[in-house]
């Protein structure tokens, strides 16, 4: 799970999974597996490199 922004200030958590794509339009667009999208404040690269670090949290070796 990552912590977004939407515009208006409120923050959400979303699953990083169901994210399908990202885009910039200028504004970051996420949109999710399910066909939702969601506006946030973070740069689109912002949002990949919580995407990113979540995933390695998850998929990280027990023994780590």
């Amino acid at each position: 799970m990552i912590t977004l922004t939407r515009l208006n200030g409120q923050a959400f958590v979303i699953n990083a999974d169901k994210i399908r794509y990202i885009e910039s339009t200028p504004d970051t667009v996420v949109c999710c597996d399910t066909g939702e999208k969601m506006m946030v404040r973070e740069t689109l690269a912002e949002v990949m490199r919580r995407a990113i670090d979540y995933a390695r949290i998850i998929r990280r070796s027990i023994a780590d």
